[in-house]
């Protein structure tokens, strides 16, 4: 037969070794709060946080591949921007030969 735990856990005051909550709940806020910060930050800014976030989950992502599949990535990254730089050069000689529109 399954017992049910009817112990209630109180979080502890990360200080004293417990574990943290957010800042959200040790202010007694709703947990929708969070939501509406999210939605008050400027959409550029949200933009930027998505973005570090995806980064961080490919460089996670790229930490786990085995190590030949992750040197090959590593080289195929170092000349996708060798030619990107490459292809800028040349854009900026292109621009700076054209001349000038009438």
């Amino acid at each position: 037969m399954i017992q049910e735990n009817n112990t209630k856990v109180t979080p502890l005051d990360p200080q004293a070794g417990g574990t943290a909550e957010s800042g959200e709940s040790w202010l007694g806020r709703n947990r929708s709060e969070k939501r509406r910060l999210w939605e008050r930050l400027n959409p550029r800014h949200r933009k930027e946080l998505r973005l570090l976030a995806e980064a961080l989950a490919l460089q996670q992502n790229h930490a786990k591949l085995p190590e030949p599949s992750r040197l090959r990535l590593d080289a195929a990254i170092a000349e996708l921007g060798r030619l990107t730089r490459r292809i800028a050069v040349l854009l900026a000689e292109v621009t700076r030969r054209a001349p000038p529109p009438r």
